[in-house]
């Protein structure tokens, strides 16, 4: 078995710790669950949508009020 280390959030940690034992899984549990599926769907298994702040036209709004 590897052993795989991520970073996160110190109260995400907490919650998802809290969240994984209330539905009878350790975080090691959920991840796996999360890989499996990844790769049985070759996709990630929801939707990943990007923050509309970042848009160009929002950051172009941004650097001309800056100027």
């Amino acid at each position: 078995m590897a052993t795989v280390s991520i970073r996160m959030n110190d109260d995400t940690k907490i919650a998802f710790e809290e969240f994984c034992k209330s539905v009878g899984l350790t975080v090691s549990a959920a991840m796996n669950m999360f890989a499996k599926i990844t790769l049985r769907e070759n996709r990630i298994p929801f939707e990943i949508s990007g923050d509309p702040f970042w848009n160009e036209e929002n950051q172009a709004r941004l650097r001309k009020s800056i100027k």
